[in-house]
């Protein structure tokens, strides 16, 4: 008999269990360091600090002393130059982003970030991005009052800006008390605004970035109010945007919501979920079945609308063929979906509904 290899799948503190070995990557990649290329310059300056960056004998301390001060200079020229030249410090050096840190740069660059000139903005926010990669740097950044001025150019800025200011709050969303104030300070609206209308590097940071804050009722509540929904089911039928697994895991955070359950179903979700649970691959077909029994779980009228999806006979199928999770949840959902739909079945019946895990 073929013994079945299981894998488990960990993201931001939640574990997805019951995973194939061939889908066990991550479905999301963190932010590292900024992906926005470097910065347009011919500077013998810059060109000597990239040089600098990639010799292990030089001294930063005196370097990064004088860069942080450049930070509060009145010309605009000036710290445009400084915070990029941060910037590249604390992407290329580890070592030197607690270092900078230290000597006084993150109050400066947060005030950049409230720059009228979007440019100074953007060198702001990357720096900031990178500065937040060293854990210990999370705290002060958020201390510091970042979250407000990373949310108003998640909304106004350029869209490298966007993009850098959604990795960095996805960042500090990982102390949990953040999660609150990020969504208590307007993040949640613009991020479903880049998933909806951002690039693809764009979509994959606000996915992530609302994965991580959806953990938490009142930013799921403000997710499905911002049209979250309607991105999420676009993304996962069009399976050449490379979006689909990111897609269901942030609807599977927020499919436990009755108002979540009901806007799926309004943007025309079932039918998308049904054809993930027929020609997905394994792990698309078992979140997307997951998501479906919770669906189904309350609502006798939803059970019928996906029974006419036609969905029994790929159920039965992932039954047969899929993980040990996979198989228990398309058995529990067949069940359901084979039960006689007598009564009220315009009715739904809000409860705790399973979880949808992994």
């Amino acid at each position: 008999m073929e013994t079945e290899v299981q894998s488990n799948f960990t993201y931001m503190g939640r574990t997805f269990t019951g995973l194939g070995i061939n889908e066990s990557s991550s479905a999301f990649s963190d932010c590292n360091s900024d992906r926005s290329g470097e910065f347009p310059t011919t500077s013998s300056q810059s060109r000597r600090l990239l040089i600098a960056c990639a010799s292990d004998n030089y001294n930063s301390d005196e370097l990064i002393q004088q860069l942080v001060s450049d930070l509060e200079s009145n010309s605009i020229d000036v710290q445009k130059q400084a915070a990029m030249e941060i910037r590249l410090l604390a992407k290329n050096k580890p070592e030197n982003r607690l270092k900078i840190a230290r000597a006084g740069a993150i109050k400066p660059l947060i005030s950049l970030i409230s720059s009228t000139d979007l440019q100074l903005q953007e060198y702001g926010v990357t720096a900031v991005l990178n500065l937040s990669l060293c854990d210990e740097n999370k705290e002060l950044i958020a201390e510091s009052g970042a979250i407000k001025p990373l949310v108003r150019a998640l909304k106004i800025g350029n869209s490298t800006a966007k993009e850098n200011s959604a990795c960095a709050l996805l960042r500090l969303a990982q102390i949990e008390e953040n999660k609150i104030a990020i969504g208590r300070s307007g993040a949640i609206p613009p991020l479903v605004n880049l998933l909806e209308a951002g690039n693809f590097r764009g979509k994959k940071d606000a996915s992530t970035a609302l994965f991580c804050l959806c953990t938490v009722k009142e930013n799921k509540i403000r997710a499905v109010q911002a049209g979250v929904m309607k991105p999420l089911v676009e993304l996962m039928a069009d399976f050449s945007s490379n979006m689909v697994d990111k897609s269901a895991f942030v609807m599977s955070v927020l499919i436990s919501m009755v108002e979540a359950r009901a806007a799926v179903v309004e943007e025309g979700g079932i039918p998308v979920l049904v054809e993930i649970v027929e020609v997905g691959s394994q792990r698309q077909k078992e979140i997307a079945a997951a998501i479906l029994l919770q669906l189904c779980e309350d609502s006798v009228s939803y059970r019928t609308m996906v029974a006419r999806e036609g969905a029994i006979p790929p159920l039965v199928a992932l039954s047969q063929s899929g993980t040990n999770r996979a198989k228990q949840k398309a058995e529990t959902l067949i069940g359901l979906l084979r039960q006689p739909r007598s009564g009220n079945a315009a009715a739904t019946t809000p409860g705790r509904g399973s979880d949808v895990s992994f």
